[in-house]
């Protein structure tokens, strides 16, 4: 009997074991956003890969991104010569194990050929840790208005 049971719970699966909780380390995530907009710069596809998950979605310009759409978009841009400069300001990064959250202050510019053009965006994203560090599962961007109403 002893040899059944024995048997019976070495044919059972084994507990899969929770992987311990990354390090929080807010450089780490904010590097990441910061690696995503020199690959947008760049249009490099590759890195672009790197920084998001497969099942990444995007919020920009009013509409969701699934894929490499937004990026796709951007590239676009850059076909017409447009340039974009962003970066990553006052950021709040916050952790629940394996998961991150980021806002911030995207302070950048449009270079339309002619004129730049000062912009802002309020941005956030979830971030989840993979073995080759943290990768971007939602990206959200709104542009802050350039002529804010007076309160």
């Amino acid at each position: 009997m002893r040899k059944l049971i024995l048997l019976t719970a070495l044919a059972l699966p084994a507990p899969t074991l929770a992987a311990p909780c990354p390090k929080p380390d807010p450089a780490a995530v904010v590097k990441t956003m910061t690696d995503m907009y020199a690959a947008l710069t760049l249009d490099d596809s590759a890195k672009l890969a790197a920084a998001f998950t497969p099942d990444a979605v995007e919020f920009d310009v009013g509409k969701r991104f699934t894929g490499t759409a937004l990026w796709d978009l951007i590239k676009a841009l850059h076909s017409k010569g447009i340039r974009l400069v962003w970066t990553v300001q006052d950021t709040d990064v916050h952790f629940a194990c394996d998961t991150a959250w980021v806002d911030y202050v995207n302070r950048g510019s449009v270079f339309d050929g002619k004129t730049t053009t000062p912009l802002s965006w309020l941005e956030s994203a979830v971030l989840v840790h993979a073995k080759a560090g943290w990768r971007i599962r939602f990206f959200h961007s709104t542009q802050v208005p350039t002529d804010p109403v007076a309160k």
